[in-house]
């Protein structure tokens, strides 16, 4: 992976100061070769993780960030053929590796998958060691998101073209524009950021799929769009039964569409906290009845693998037309996911 340091000059940003424009950090994930020559990345820099914990009212000393599987600036590894490319946009007062365990499974299968934090709506670290956080001034929608995403776009597509994004200069790894396939772009995002899913698939042809992890579907204006494009919801409190703005989305899918549910599922349970909060509790003690307030009944270990096999098989079929059968309905592999109609 790569983190990219990015620069909106179209939108002043005045939490920033006089003369500021919106900063963006993303990273870029992708297969490696010679890996092992480059340092595994943390889930979140030292510093902004312990701002973290200490939101979340834990100790900010608790636990360090864990590595992930991605190694900062790798060589690519070319398949002989350009990848598809997917987005994720996190979910209000979090960042963009929530939901890491999703998105390198994806990078694992040969997609290039880039993450967006959207600036002062969660916690992001800067370059020159600035770190955000949610501000409460801050005007934040999902159209805000769709903002970001779209302009995220656009800098792919010049990073496609050759050429480098990032503000500072930073080194790429060799190659990395030349394996995106503009062609083939997808998206999905968690809570807010799956709103911000639906909202960009109705106001950008290049997005191809889109994906919503338990999202709201709460805008102004509303995600009302009539949509031809694939849409998959994996809903878990915010269903179309509870939820009438997820119903109504629902009926605007004009395209293939499709709507499950993980049984004892809560809001945060497609994402890392089912891997992470578990570790967590057992270094300080946190009871059997407080875990299950941040990942609810379902199996931290299966609701991993759900988290995991859902947005592969919705991505393999609709940006690499492979017709797995796992969307198709019921799956004795995974007994806890409903196929709602």
């Amino acid at each position: 992976m790569v983190p990219l340091h990015l620069v909106d000059r179209s939108q002043p940003e005045p939490l920033a100061g006089p003369g500021r424009y919106r900063e963006l950090m993303v990273s870029v994930w992708y297969p490696a070769r010679d890996e092992r020559r480059y340092p595994r990345y943390p889930w979140m820099t030292p510093t902004s993780m312990r701002v973290l914990l200490a939101s979340a009212g834990f100790d900010s000393d608790a636990a360090l960030a864990p590595l992930t599987a991605g190694h900062e600036g790798a060589p690519v590894r070319h398949p002989g053929r350009r990848l598809p490319v997917v987005l994720y946009s996190h979910g209000a007062g979090s960042h963009r590796s929530d939901t890491t365990i999703v998105v390198q499974e994806l990078a694992s299968h040969g997609y290039v998958v880039v993450t967006v934090d959207h600036t002062y709506d969660g916690f992001s670290e800067f370059p020159d060691g600035r770190v955000t956080i949610p501000e409460d001034d801050f005007d934040s929608t999902p159209w805000t998101y769709t903002r970001d995403v779209r302009f995220v776009l656009d800098q792919i597509a010049d990073l496609a073209a050759g050429g480098n994004p990032d503000v500072d200069h930073a080194p790429l790894p060799s190659g990395l524009g030349a394996t995106l396939d503009l062609s083939r772009i997808g998206m999905f995002g968690w809570s807010k950021g799956g709103t911000a899913t639906a909202l960009t698939l109705g106001t950008d042809r290049r997005v191809r799929a889109g994906l919503s992890l338990d999202a709201p579907m709460l805008s102004q204006p509303l995600p009302t769009t009539d949509l031809y494009r694939p849409f998959m919801l994996m809903t878990a409190e915010n269903t179309r039964a509870a939820m009438p703005a997820v119903a109504e989305f629902f009926t605007h899918l004009r395209g293939w569409r499709l709507d499950v549910q993980a049984a004892g599922a809560i809001h945060s349970s497609y994402g890392d906290n089912q891997w992470l909060v578990p570790q967590l509790a057992k270094l300080i003690g946190m009871s059997d009845e407080e875990l299950a307030t941040w990942v609810g009944t379902l199996d931290p270990a299966r609701a991993v693998r759900i988290g995991q096999a859902y947005p592969l098989a919705f991505f393999d079929r609709h940006l690499r037309h492979r017709s797995g059968h796992l969307l198709n309905g019921p799956s004795r592999s995974f007994p806890e996911v409903a196929y709602l109609p």
